[in-house]
């Protein structure tokens, strides 16, 4: 008698929102994840089929939950903007991240950093950047064929998918959109904001002040019997 092995109902399998790992390991790394996902998401967003998220769970195979990362930061071109509770790639027109990001922090080890490496460079990642906050280094791989191979520089490199530049500074990462505007913190945009709106408040004092001068003037002249509208 022969016994055949059932195959496990795909629809039974629970993917996790959570795999019990911190978002970050100290304030400098939140920072800069945060920073990378809101300016990425502010720069596409009006843009319907770009999805940025942040430490957000990854299943690529459908059918197994314990094949998956959390990238700090992930980009993925060709899907809807919402809410997802993990990023399953069966759902999503099988489009795997395009463009990912990661914070190193000292909790860091580095052969969970080369699976999370091979795990990218298997499932179809194209960009992926890795900076170290400690030692001020960024690195990139870009995929060529199979393989995401190393960037040679990338002090002044332009992402291919996302067209923003990379810079590094004595203070550290420096980013900047394809019109050459920074990426800045929200508290910076929030201040940039204050500035424009005051500079507006300013323009319409003044506006106001010289339309004031300007009917004064036009009942002086009434007054002294010329028409301002003859002269």
């Amino acid at each position: 008698m022969v016994t055949q092995l059932q195959s496990p109902d795909k629809s039974n399998i629970i993917y996790p929102d959570d795999n019990g790992e911190p978002m970050s390991d100290n304030t400098e790394q939140f920072r800069l994840i945060v920073w990378i996902k809101e300016n990425l998401e502010l720069l596409f967003g009006n843009v319907a089929n770009v999805f940025v998220a942040g430490n957000l769970l990854w299943y690529p195979v459908e059918g197994n939950n314990k094949i998956s990362q959390a990238p700090d930061a992930m980009v993925v071109f060709g899907r809807p903007k919402g809410y997802r509770g993990s990023y399953q790639q069966w759902h999503e027109d099988n489009i795997a991240p395009q463009v990912l990001f990661e914070i190193w922090s000292p909790g860091n080890r580095l052969t969970p950093m080369i699976q999370k490496f091979k795990f990218y460079e298997r499932y179809g990642v194209e960009e992926y950047y890795l900076f170290d906050p400690q030692t001020l280094e960024l690195t990139g791989w870009q995929r060529v064929e199979e393989e995401l191979e190393t960037i040679e520089q990338m002090d002044g490199w332009i992402s291919p998918r996302l067209a923003v530049r990379f810079g590094l500074s004595e203070t550290g990462l420096e980013m900047f959109g394809p019109s050459g505007e920074p990426f800045v913190s929200f508290v910076e945009l929030a201040q940039l904001r204050q500035q424009a709106e005051a500079r507006a408040q300013e323009a319409e004092t003044l506006l106001e002040q010289e339309r004031s001068r300007s009917q004064a003037l036009e009942s002086r002249l009434r007054e002294m019997g010329i028409d301002p509208n003859e002269l």
